[in-house]
């Protein structure tokens, strides 16, 4: 089946679905993105994912280019067209075409939006997070506003690709200080001895993780003890357990740092146990209605 991508009020095959060349998004990665799961043809705490969506528009004072509703309304007709019973779909949005120069167009230039959708494999998840996943440490070499969720991400994918050549997974990345921030792609997480979660405050050097605010809200729900700190390698290393968070690896068991095993080197039970209960707690939409 062909696919089909949205770009600016066209749903149009792939091999024909362009952009300017000099739109701002591909001239200065001067635009904001949103990855939302698809399961079951649902989509996946759509709400928050859209409130962060307006923060970053707002922390970037990009223009909103429709209402929330009507992104709503793009993201699943994308996922209709596409067929996608359980994926992934991803909504971008640039600041516009105009003349390359690096400060802002005037007002009036119309944001470019674009969404596409694709299937992923329900089963190789869950065989992933069986296994467990190994991940490599990297100084952390991005700008200082990890929090805005942009397409600027040329650092995270040195870094993952890092990972790949050293047959890891993922890579998460250490601060100056030693302390780890963030993967290239999720956020990270630890147990500790005494079965705490801990995970890194959500300030501008991370970004604000919808998956880790739901499984803050599972922590919650369960009596989990979790404390908003950093903590350094050598901490994750011989912590309990270690596992990461995303919309599309939900709650991902991590069993090897650096080459070196977490725990008995085995998916631990707080991590197996978060993923088992996620979906429970993540808001799972059919309609746009409840977007204001």
């Amino acid at each position: 089946m062909a696919r089909i991508v949205y770009v600016n009020g066209v749903y149009a095959p792939y091999a024909s679905a362009v952009v300017h060349a000099e739109d701002r998004g591909f001239q200065f990665a001067d635009a904001v993105y949103e990855v939302c799961e698809v399961r079951d043809g649902l989509l996946v705490d759509e709400r928050r994912h859209m409130a962060r969506l307006q923060r970053s528009l707002g922390e970037l004072r990009m223009a909103q280019p429709m209402d929330l509703r009507s992104l709503g309304v793009i993201l699943r007709e994308t996922v209709r067209r596409n067929r996608v019973k359980n994926g992934l779909v991803y909504l971008q949005i640039t600041r516009g075409v105009a003349r390359r120069d690096f400060a802002f167009p005037q007002p009036g230039v119309a944001p470019t939006v674009v969404c596409f959708a694709r299937p992923l494999s329900r089963a190789k998840g869950e065989k992933r997070a069986g296994a467990g996943i190994s991940v490599i440490t990297l100084p952390d070499i991005r700008w200082t506003r990890a929090d805005i969720k942009t397409t600027g991400l040329l650092a995270q994918s040195l870094a993952r690709q890092q990972a790949n050549e050293a047959g890891a997974y993922e890579a998460w990345m250490v601060d100056r200080d030693g302390y780890i921030t963030e993967g290239a792609s999720c956020n990270a997480w630890i147990v500790t001895a005494d079965g705490k979660l801990v995970t890194r405050p959500a300030d501008f050097g991370i970004l604000r993780g919808i998956t880790r605010g739901v499984v803050m809200d599972i922590a919650r729900r369960n009596g989990f003890v979790f404390e908003e700190r950093a903590f350094t390698v050598d901490e994750a290393k011989a912590a309990r357990e270690a596992f990461q968070t995303s919309a599309t690896g939900l709650v991902m068991p991590v069993v090897k740092i650096d080459g070196e095993p977490v725990g008995n080197g085995k998916p631990g039970e707080v991590a197996v146990g978060l993923r088992q209960v996620y979906h429970t707690v993540a808001e799972i939409s059919s309609t746009p209605a409840h977007l204001t």
